[in-house]
Formats: structure tokens, sequence, C-alpha cells
């Protein structure tokens, strides 16, 4: 028995979304790409090669304008806070801004989650680095929790991104209800660690999912279509499913973008939508959990 195929939801009713970047540059050119897979939600993290927090209220008031147009709903904003551009050292003011600025694109996006890593520490001992890391999160945590903002820790650049050990002393560390998690289904093939494993670890702080797929060749990392590489995509959706995950599923597969190295290598949404639909036919061909003796 396999679930009915799905076009723009989860087998569970969440929304399928994507990053819009990850499809073009522009809003309209993000907008068109997610509708041609038939899909009604997107993140969002630049437009126009300006990333979220930084976009002008007049540019934020369109690209909500254009969204609503597009019957598109926001699920997520991917600020930079704590990613591989940033330093635990800081000044943790200018996050704080950053934060309170993303809360204002939160209000007129409709979205309270915001994506957040967790800080590279540019060779720090390492006692010192996980000391200023509880700090710095626990602070954004108390600020964004009076903001009505969560937080999602992704498993990728910082102190934290390659240790689901790490990941969950932090959340229980800091035990605030404005921080959980995204999960990011392909950042283990490049980082080198077990993502199936990481997933189950974290499962119930995951309130968010990011998906791309990868293999590595000859010690270089190359991206592939949703279930065409090492990440075990199919039994990472699976366990999601029989683990009672009911959030979304953001599409970012790295096929046309890459916001590391900034590179885009092609103009068209082509490689995102043909991912997008490699995605579907997987979720397609899930076994529900009860026939698996699941939930």
């Amino acid at each position: 028995m396999t679930s009915e195929p799905c076009v723009g939801s989860t087998p569970w009713g969440a929304p399928l979304a994507g990053i819009g970047d990850e499809a073009a540059p522009d809003a309209p050119g993000q907008c068109a790409a997610l509708r041609q897979l038939g899909w009604h939600a997107i993140e969002i993290r630049s437009v126009d090669g300006v990333g979220v927090a930084e976009l002008p209220a007049r540019a934020c008031a369109d690209l909500a304008a254009r969204l609503h147009e597009s019957d598109l709903a926001v699920v997520c904003l991917d600020s930079a806070l704590g990613n591989w551009a940033s330093h635990v050292t800081d000044p943790l003011s200018a996050d704080l801004a950053t934060l309170d600025a993303l809360a204002r694109r939160a209000e007129v996006l409709r979205c309270r989650w915001v994506r957040v890593m967790t800080y590279p520490g540019g060779g720090l001992a390492a006692d010192r680095w996980r000391a200023l890391v509880l700090e710095r999160l626990a602070r954004l945590a108390e600020r964004a929790e009076k903001l009505d903002l969560t937080l999602l820790l992704e498993n990728c650049s910082g102190w934290a991104g390659t240790s689901a050990e790490r990941i969950a002393w932090l959340l229980e560390e800091i035990d605030s209800p404005a921080l959980a998690v995204v999960f990011d289904t392909g950042n283990g093939v490049p980082h080198g660690y077990d993502g199936l494993a990481m997933l189950g670890r974290l499962l119930p702080w995951v309130r968010h999912v990011q998906v791309k797929d990868a293999h590595q060749v000859g010690g270089q990392v190359h991206y592939t279509l949703p279930g065409q590489g090492d990440a075990r995509l199919r039994e990472m959706l699976a366990l999601l499913w029989a683990g009672g995950y009911q959030g979304p599923l953001s599409l970012e597969p790295h096929l046309a973008h890459q916001p590391h190295s900034g590179a885009r290598r092609t103009a068209g949404s082509a490689p995102f939508v043909a991912a997008g639909h490699a995605l579907a036919g997987l979720l397609a061909r899930l076994t529900p959990p009860t026939a698996r003796g699941g939930r």
C-alpha cells in the first residue's frame, strides 16, 4: 500500500515548499518556479541578492504582495545569524539588531520561524567556543521569545552543526520554547556524518526540514536530484512520517545555486523544478506508518 501522490503537500498534510533563491534570484522567478510545481509555500533567504534581514521595508512589502498574489505562504526566513560568514566573538548587539529586523520582516511576511546556525569559532579553545555559543544563543532565544519568533538551529555551520549530541545539549541547556531544529537532509554527505542517525536523535525537536541530496566522487561533493544521492533521503522521509513529524518539507537542492560560494551555475529554474518533481515522486511512494506497524 502506498500513499496517494501529493502535488502541493506532504502525505501528512503539511505544505511542500522551496527556498526561493535556489530557483531564481528575483521574486517573480521564485514565485513562478513554486507555482510551476503546484506548491503553495516558500522559504525566503534572499531576493535579488539581498538577504531577508536586509530587505528594505518597501521591498519587503512588495514581496509580501507578490507572494499573496501567487498564493504562496512563507514557512521560514533563512537568516545569516551564526552562519559560515560570522564568528562567535562578533558583537552580540549586531545580532540582536538583526533579529529585531527579522521580526519586522516576519510580521510583514506572516512567518514566525527563523533559521540560524551555531557560529564558527575561528581557532578559539573548545571550552571557550562552547561557552560563547551557549551564551549567545540563549540571549537570542530570549529575545526571540519576546518577539514571538522561533529560532531553528540548522545542522550546518558552527559549533554544533555536525553533532546531534551538541545540538541536543544546546537545546536542553537553553530550554526555550523559542528554540528548535531545522534539519537539512543532505548536510551529512559533505560534512561526513550519518545524517539518518542524527535525524533520529533530533527528531523530537525538528520543526522544519530542508531537503537536498548529494554524493561524493573523488572527494568532491555533487548535489543530485532528491533520492539519487547518498543521504538516504527515502529512509529519512519514512522516519519523519513514522516519527510523527507534522511540519513542511522545503526544497534546497543546490543544483543551480550554492550560497556558500555565491555561484549560480544556471540562470534557469529547470533544475529546481526537476528536483521538486523528484521529491514529490519519493513522497508518493512512501508506505504509510500504519502499514509499517508505526505510530
